[in-house]
């Protein structure tokens, strides 16, 4: 059993900055595929970023691409999302997630993740 927590986020103004950090409890974090998801009201959950086990090989949606940048630490058991130049459509609720997964490589699905965090806002005012 994995347990997510977020922290972060809040509002702030377009072409500002916030850093998002989802902190894993267990001592097998490393074993761990992670991803960052968000989900507007009205709108499906869409990845945002994601992260191997051991932080080699990441993806950014499109509409990230440039702006955020994902990391993770596995000896402190955190996945940081870095997020800049921020714009209104990025307000939503962002979700960490995470998966057991051993390759070098990441999950870009949302039904690909076994385990969730609570989520935390994002606001981008105009």
């Amino acid at each position: 059993q994995v347990q997510l927590v977020e922290s972060g986020g809040g509002l702030v103004q377009a072409g500002g900055s916030l850093r998002l950090s989802c902190t894993a409890s267990g001592r097998t974090f490393s074993s761990y595929a992670m991803g960052w998801f968000r989900q507007a009201p009205g709108k499906e959950r869409d990845i945002v970023a994601a992260i191997s086990w051991g932080g080699g090989t990441t993806y950014y949606a499109d509409f990230v691409k440039g702006r955020f940048t994902i990391s993770r630490d596995n000896a402190k058991n955190t996945v940081a999302l870095q997020m800049n130049s921020l714009k209104p459509e990025d307000t939503a609720v962002y979700y960490c997630a995470a998966v057991r997964y051993s390759s070098n490589y990441y999950k870009k699905r949302s039904h690909e993740y076994d385990y969730w965090g609570q989520g935390t806002q994002v606001t981008v005012s105009s």
